[in-house]
């Protein structure tokens, strides 16, 4: 059985450093791609960045430079550093595992399996 469990979230100052732990258990990550995403307060899921088996890197506009996915695929766990939050990143936090890879990353319903999700807020 497919899990994954999120972990690393918290209350931030702006400018701050958070760093999200996605880990994951029941199948190999060499053979899944990993999204991450959020959930602001009363808006829908959005895709933030995403992993493929084959280590290629996606990211969402809004948070190139200031956030970073990396995978230790020892340790089956997948990282979301995020760095110079803002205010507007506060949301509820979610890693997500499929089996596609390319533009179909980026759309919540081509994920099978989710984690339980991490708030994340930045606020001073």
């Amino acid at each position: 059985q497919v899990q994954l469990a999120e972990s690393g979230g918290g209350l931030v100052e702006p400018g701050g450093s958070l760093r999200l732990s996605c880990a994951f258990s029941g199948q190999n990550l060499r053979t899944v791609s990993i999204g991450w995403f959020r959930q602001p307060p009363g808006k829908e899921r959005a895709f933030l960045a995403a992993i493929t088996w084959a280590d290629t890197i996606y990211y969402v506009d809004s948070v190139k430079g200031r956030f970073t996915v990396s995978k230790d695929k020892d340790k089956n766990t997948v990282y979301l550093e995020m760095n110079s939050l803002k205010p507007e990143d506060t949301a509820v936090y979610y890693c997500a595992a499929t089996d596609l890879t390319g533009v179909s990353l980026g759309i919540p319903k081509n994920y099978q399996n989710w984690g339980q999700g991490t708030q994340v807020t930045v606020s001073s």
